[in-house]
């Protein structure tokens, strides 16, 4: 069960710092009208600052950003990482194509806004993957709420994942949107979506191993969350029966420095078997990352 050294890691889920305090609150603004709490409209640096401590997003400003993250993943082994679409990452993959993929991000409540966006994102920047964070759009919408719709259905004709948020959000906001119940329509809607789930799926865990068992599409990612916190039920799962289903996601800078994460990461259980898959396998399989880096 020791977990291997000798693995190009793929990280999906690994961002790019702040060059000051005031962008990185600015990066919240999005969803900062459905914060109600004081200290999480005022005080936070980070809306989800009370379940986060030591967050290394933050950098001297004359730092070249591109190359920093690039030495962090020359430290840990993480050979390619997927990050979110903008004017830093799109410089990132220019300078190293071969290490890094890009996801877009996009608001359902858009409409056919969103749609164009995902077809001149994979027509301009080659993305393989798109994402929705439901509870943070304003007003939020619900993983099976007929504005996701379109995005899945694009998605399908595209050939590329949807990464969606379920179970409770951390920033305090209602979590009703990302109840992992709801994947199950959405799943037997669209038989040839990949949808893959992020932060967590708690406190339903043992719900999305039932339906990753049921839905051959559905897949987790370990976003936002500590290895030492992964939860029982998804180690059992990829141990068993779930090995080609749950992938290495981290959240760094985000949330989580990759010291703690990969200091972590030898202490989980997985059988020998299910490493290569974890950290590499699965994700070159699912958003087919060997096709957009020439990396096999």
């Amino acid at each position: 069960m020791a977990m291997p050294t000798d693995i190009g890691v793929v990280d999906l889920m690994l961002g790019f710092p702040h060059t000051s305090v005031e962008e990185k609150k600015a990066t919240y603004d999005f969803f900062r009208p459905l914060l109600k709490d004081e200290q999480s409209a005022k005080d936070f640096e980070f809306p989800a600052e009370y379940m986060f401590k030591g967050v290394p997003d933050v950098v001297d400003p004359d730092t070249d950003v591109v190359q920093w993250v690039i030495d962090k993943m020359d430290a840990f082994g993480i050979e390619i990482a997927m990050t979110g679409l903008n004017d830093r990452s799109i410089e990132a993959r220019r300078r190293h194509p071969d290490r890094f993929v890009l996801n877009l991000s996009v608001n359902p409540n858009e409409g056919m806004a969103a749609i164009r966006k995902m077809a001149q994102a994979k027509e301009e920047h080659g993305i393989v993957s798109v994402s929705v964070f439901p509870c943070g759009q304003v007003p939020q919408v619900d993983i099976d709420s007929p504005l996701m719709y379109p995005i899945y259905m694009r998605a399908v004709e595209l050939d590329i994942p949807v990464c969606v948020n379920a179970g409770i959000v951390g920033p305090r906001m209602p979590s009703s949107p990302q109840e992992v119940m709801r994947l199950d329509r959405v799943c037997y809607d669209f038989p040839e979506l990949t949808l893959c789930t992020m932060h967590g799926c708690e406190p339903w865990t043992a719900l999305a191993v039932k339906l990753m068992l049921k839905w051959p599409g559905l897949y987790y990612l370990t976003s936002a969350f500590a290895p030492k916190h992964y939860p029982e039920d998804i180690i059992k799962y990829a141990n068993t029966r779930g090995a080609d289903k749950i992938m290495y996601c981290g959240y760094f800078p985000a949330g989580l420095t990759l010291e703690r994460q990969f200091a972590d990461l030898p202490n989980v259980p997985f059988k020998d078997e299910v490493w290569p898959k974890f950290l590499r396998e699965n994700a070159m399989r699912v958003f087919k990352i060997a096709e957009a880096t020439g990396r096999a």
